[in-house]
């Protein structure tokens, strides 16, 4: 019987989210292709430091120890541009770190996206700008693994932290561009006269149902995911949040209604294995706390400008 991806949390990561090939992509970018081929084979056996995904993909496979085979929640698979030949040192360093992945695709440097609905990705991470793109483009949770230092690749403990911003990655990016163009007066008002009103899916929408769909398996306090909120918003315009967020039957275990203070300290008293957001003014400190990535809106030809 074929083994279904259906049901389950699939998460693809690229070789560069989840190691640190920062010198080998420079090898890329300033020698060519062939260059870094060779460079991989020579290397083939040489260690990996751990990437910025390291950490979310290590702790994510450990839930499966509360299930058996046939019923285990989390699927991680490889999806990497790189060679079936070069792919011998991604896969050997896998194996040296412990990691639970058996599935992969070798691409040769073909656009990735292609393969992320037939795998049944709910959330793909890469170092890659036009592969996040694209994936958003084709209705897949995606964001940019950002580079950090080596002190964030410790985790607090077994049980997945992850946190959200909410405008514009958990919710669309309606209200956030009301802000934008008009102003916080304006946003407020927004909000308010809204506040019925749930706020549209965001990119990332439907994995935080996915996480959720786990967590019910478990009681609250023996869950292994923790699901956190970290938001510029605050009252009154929390309040849509709250109203949006029983609208979808989903329980967020913590959250945050900042005001526009910095995030980053409360990023790392939480302990999360991976903040997702999309604007740099928050990512540029977190990322130097905690694990964290970029959700992209802009098109392939508007990054490109």
């Amino acid at each position: 019987m074929a083994y279904d991806l259906k049901n389950k949390l699939v998460v693809a990561v690229s070789s560069r989210a989840l190691f640190d090939l920062e010198t080998e992509n420079k090898i890329f970018e300033d020698k060519g292709l062939d260059e870094y081929y060779k460079y991989q084979l020579e290397n083939e056996n040489s260690h990996l430091e751990k990437g910025t995904g390291f950490r979310l993909i290590e702790n994510l496979l450990k839930i499966n120890k509360y299930f058996s085979e046939e019923d285990k929640q989390v699927e991680v698979i490889i999806l990497s541009k790189n060679n079936a030949a070069t792919s011998l040192r991604i896969t050997n360093a896998i194996n040296k770190h412990k990691l639970e992945i058996v599935r992969s695709g070798w691409t040769s440097g073909n656009d990735i996206s292609n393969y992320l609905k037939a795998f049944k990705v709910d959330l793909f991470l890469s170092a890659d700008d036009s592969d996040v793109i694209n994936a958003i483009q084709n209705g897949v949770a995606a964001a940019k693994i950002l580079p950090s230092h080596q002190d964030v690749h410790n985790s607090l403990g077994d049980q997945v932290r992850i946190a959200f911003d909410g405008d514009a990655v958990l919710f669309s990016e309606e209200s956030e561009l009301v802000y934008k163009e008009h102003g916080l007066e304006a946003f407020i008002e927004h909000e308010k006269e809204n506040v019925n009103n749930p706020m549209k899916k965001g990119p990332f929408a439907k994995l935080l149902l996915t996480i959720a769909s786990i967590q019910k398996k478990f009681k609250d306090e023996e869950s292994p995911i923790r699901t956190s909120l970290v938001t510029a918003r605050s009252a009154p315009t929390h309040e849509r949040v709250i109203q949006t967020l029983n609208v979808w039957g989903v329980r967020i275990d913590e959250a945050f209604f900042l005001g526009g203070s910095e995030k980053y300290e409360i990023l790392e008293a939480f302990g999360a294995d991976i903040f997702f957001d999309d604007q740099d003014v928050h990512l540029d400190l977190s990322s130097s706390v905690v694990p964290s990535a970029k959700v992209i809106h802009r098109s392939i030809e508007e990054f490109k400008k």
